[in-house]
């Protein structure tokens, strides 16, 4: 019998066109009607495998999800950029491949990168969502975060709402 090994490590080099696919494939997936398509493509464009192998080899905290060799999702995590927020940590993207989204990887994933901010000594954590991804917002709120304040991304002209859930 073969054993299915799940495991969450830190991003190699080796990584980054997974990653890549990962983003391209949960990007589309999250965002296709919500941000739009011309700003979208070139967002996507600009984070292929050299981007993120440029990522990983300059340190960026990345943590993905290894399962049997295949990256299923990611979760890039290092300190709050919001400086109106105490929390000192922040997890800046997590993403899980469609296809395995809903049977409990996010949330092994979050549980992971909240632990890393953790161990590096950060004191609460937040997250940013889209307001109109309500699935974004679901995981988050089941997750325990709670929505304490807003703000706004434009993409081509078009202002979308965020909103930031906290852990302390």
């Amino acid at each position: 019998m073969n054993a299915l090994t799940i495991d969450i490590r830190p991003a190699e080099p080796a990584d980054a066109a997974a990653i890549a696919g990962v983003h391209e494939m949960s990007w589309q997936n999250a965002y296709a009607g919500l941000i739009p398509h011309k700003a979208l493509q070139r967002m996507l464009a600009r984070r292929d495998s050299r981007w993120w192998d440029r990522a990983i080899r300059r340190a960026t905290s990345i943590l993905v999800i290894d399962i049997g060799g295949a990256i299923v999702g990611y979760a890039t995590l290092g300190l709050n950029r919001a400086r109106a927020l105490p929390q000192e940590g922040e997890i800046y993207e997590l993403y899980i491949l469609p296809e395995y989204q809903g049977i409990g990887l996010g949330g092994r994933l979050f549980a992971a990168a909240r632990r890393m901010l953790g161990d590096h000594g950060c004191k609460g954590l937040v997250i940013w969502a889209l307001e109109e991804n309500l699935n974004a917002l679901s995981f988050y709120t089941g997750l325990g975060g709670r929505d304490v304040a807003e703000g706004a991304e434009t993409f081509d002209g078009r202002m979308l709402r965020k909103v930031a859930f906290v852990w302390d």
